[in-house]
Order: C-alpha cells, then sequence, then structure tokens
C-alpha cells in the first residue's frame, strides 16, 4: 500500500534523523586531542572565551600534578564555525598538546590497581599498558569539556545553566544549600581553590589532600551539578535510551574515576517513606512566565527529573570519584612479562582531581541537556530552534488552570 509505504518511509527516516552528539579522539600523550560535536543548529554564538575558560577551571583546583603546569589548554577551531557563528556543519575543536612524548614514553609492565591498565593490556592482548593509558587518561576529560562548553553557548540562549562544584573532599563535606541560585553558587564556588560553595569548608578540604600528599597516597570526593531554567517536558518516557535521567548517569559515569551518580536525593530516598520523598506540587500564576510555567515544588528531592523527563525544577546531579590509582608509594602488583609479584608503575598524576572533576561533570551534563533540548526544539537554525522553544511555553502556559475544565 503507497500510504504504508510512505510511513514507513517516514519512520526510518525519523528514526535517524541526527541528534546532537559528540565524539573525541587523542592519546595523553599524542599531539592533540580532537572533539567533533554534530546537530548543533546554525547561528550559535561560538564564545572561545567560554570554552578557554572552562578548560582553564578544569586545569585548576589544589591537589593537581605537574602536567596542569606543562599544558595551556585552548582550542582552535578546525570547522563549522564562520565568523564565531555555528554554520550547521560537524564543529572539530582541536586541543593541542605540549607534552608530545607518545612515541618516546616507556613500556609498562607493572599495572596499577585500580586504573585501565590490566583491563586494557587483556583487552588488546599485550603486556604493555602504555597504548591503554594513552587513551584511558583523563587528559581526555578536556575534550568533553570543550564539548559542554560549546552546547552551553547554545543553552544560555534560553537562560538554561549549569553550575558544578565539590561537595566532599575525603571526609571532609560542605553544607550546600539547597535554595541556592545559580550565580550564588558560582561565587561561592569561585572563591577558593577547591571549588566549593561552603567556604568554610575549603580550608579542611586542603588540608585533607595536604595530608595525602605526605602520605604519598591519593584522595577522592563528591562532586554536583545543579542545572537552572529547563523547563518541564525535556528527555522522554518513550524510549528508555532516550530518558534523560539515564543519560545524564551514563555521562556521569563514563568520566574517568567515577564510581557513582545519584539524581536529587538519590540513595537517600532507601531510608524515607514515600511521604517524604515525592515533591508536592503548587501553581503559583505570578510564575506562569517562567520556564517552569508555573508549577513549583515544595522539595526538589526527584532532583528535577521524574519519568525520565525534565518537571521544571532544578536538575541535581551528584557523582563520586575515587582517588586516583596513581600513587607516589605504588601498590602491589604483577610485572606482566615475569608474572612475578612487584610495585606498581608510577605515571605523572594528581594528589585530588576533584575540584578538575567538577568541572568536567559540569560540562557533560550541559551536554545531556543540549542533546534533550535539541532533541525536543530541533531546527536547522537557532531561530527555529527559539520559535518552537516559544511555541511550546506559550501552549502550555495555555493549559486549563487548576480547577477549569
Amino acid at each position: 500500500m503507497p500510504g504504508v509505504t510512505a510511513g514507513k518511509r517516514i519512520a526510518r527516516y525519523n528514526s535517524a534523523m541526527a541528534t546532537l552528539e559528540y565524539r573525541t579522539a587523542g592519546e595523553s600523550h599524542g599531539a592533540a586531542l580532537i572533539v567533533l560535536v554534530e546537530g548543533l543548529p546554525a547561528g550559535v554564538r561560538v564564545d572561545l572565551e567560554l570554552i578557554n575558560s572552562e578548560l582553564k577551571r578544569r586545569q585548576g583546583g589544589f591537589g593537581r600534578g605537574g602536567r596542569q603546569h606543562i599544558e595551556k589548554d585552548e582550542v582552535s577551531v578546525l570547522s563549522g564555525v564562520r565568523g564565531r557563528e555555528t554554520i550547521g556543519s560537524p564543529i572539530a575543536l582541536q586541543i593541542g598538546n605540549k607534552d608530545v612524548r607518545i612515541d618516546q614514553a616507556p613500556a609498562i609492565h607493572r599495572p596499577r590497581p585500580g586504573h585501565a591498565d590490566y583491563a586494557g593490556a587483556m583487552k588488546w592482548l599485550t603486556t604493555d599498558c602504555r597504548s591503554t593509558l594513552e587513551r584511558a587518561s583523563a587528559r581526555e576529560t578536556a575534550a568533553r569539556v570543550a564539548a559542554g562548553a560549546l552546547a552551553k553557548c547554545l543553552l544560555r540562549d534560553f537562560t538554561v545553566e549549569a553550575i558544578g562544584f565539590v561537595v566532599q573532599i575525603g571526609p571532609e563535606r560542605g553544607t550546600i544549600d539547597s535554595e541556592a541560585t545559580a550565580a550564588e553558587l558560582r561565587m561561592g564556588r569561585d572563591s577558593n581553590e577547591v571549588y566549593c560553595p561552603d567556604n568554610a569548608a575549603a580550608p579542611r578540604m586542603i588540608e585533607a589532600i595536604k595530608a595525602a600528599k605526605q602520605n604519598k597516597d591519593t584522595i577522592g570526593g563528591i562532586v554536583e551539578t545543579r542545572v537552572f531554567g529547563c523547563p518541564p517536558g525535556l528527555g522522554t518516557c518513550v524510549r528508555w535510551q532516550d530518558r534523560l535521567d539515564g543519560r545524564l548517569m551514563a555521562a556521569v559515569g563514563a568520566i574517568q574515576a567515577f564510581k557513582g551518580v545519584e539524581i536529587g536525593l538519590g540513595f537517600g530516598c532507601a531510608e524515607r517513606p514515600g511521604s517524604k520523598v515525592h515533591d508536592e506540587i503548587d501553581f503559583v500564576a505570578s510564575q506562569r512566565d517562567r520556564a517552569n510555567v508555573g508549577f513549583v515544588r515544595r522539595t526538589n528531592n526527584a532532583g528535577g527529573l521524574e519519568g525520565g523527563m525534565t518537571n521544571g525544577m532544578p536538575i541535581v546531579v551528584r557523582g563520586v570519584m575515587k582517588p586516583i590509582s596513581t600513587l607516589l608509594r605504588g601498590l602491589d602488583s604483577v610485572n606482566l612479562e615475569t608474572l612475578q609479584p612487584e610495585r606498581s608503575d608510577y605515571e605523572r598524576s594528581d594528589i585530588c582531581a576533584v575540584p578538575a572533576a567538577s568541572v568536567v561533570m559540569e560540562n557533560v551534563v550541559a551536554f545531556e541537556v543540549a542533546r534533550s533540548f535539541v532533541d525536543k526544539f530541533g531546527g536547522d537554525t537557532l531561530r527555529e530552534v527559539r520559535a518552537a522553544y516559544e511555541h511550546y511555553l506559550q501552549a502550555a502556559r495555555e493549559l486549563p488552570l487548576p480547577g477549569r475544565s
């Protein structure tokens, strides 16, 4: 039947439509890191200062190692941008490396427990962990930060803002106001070296890092990202692959050294009854013109996500980073060449990269929010995206008010 055939063709076309996505390439001591971003509409103003400032923040934070004094991460735009605006084609960004010695770097036969060394050596059937190290290195996250910062260039046109910060380093935990605005969080975070909005906790965190260094050890922590200004309805409950909560957890869980992710109250939901978990709903007419179209919650235990979709409250995502697996004193391991017990190899590293991880997390979260934004309001140009967004909000505001038929 012609109609059925045409419908199948349309369905196949829609299922294959490009969404916002990115891929990275490059090794820790290779020539450069590359990120290729596809699906960003034409007309988005590319703020190179924003992208470079995010890269600089990723290199900072108390507890970083010597590599950060060698590199000065800045992006070069290779494609997809004309006159500082996107043109709709794939965007390639490059971050050059100064420490380029991938061909001269020595082989590594003593895998570091907790690192990708051993698993990669077994995957690629080699006794040299060097090639795995080069790609598995957290150096790759610079490319992910660049991708997220580029996505922020789209989000800020719709006053959507992601703020990442440190909650805890080792045993030292900060007290973060759940009602704090994006501006308040940013101001507190940027006023100390550990990127924690609680300035009273920051000195204790720094001392914990110093103690780990003195012990030739490493230390991990917890980071959080909040996203403000999202309208309800981003994401979906139709396909599990497209649920925004799942996308966010996958993106955060894929950051090097991350071992846990929670949204909103997260694991705390297990110890409370439903009456103390679910966020009761109010309608505030004075907020009808905001992105939440007037519907607010008394609490935000859901972290802004219900059923895989945003509900108009701030998105709250938290991730835990384990201590870095490269210790100055080494750990017991096995030489893959001799099969004899030896201490693990040492590769230049950090004592604590939790502040830097908060920057990485902020940007991967921003990218996933932008991806869902493009999925819902996508068009070939920023003008079309804006028109779709405004039309959607207007339609939502025209829904009957509570109590009306």
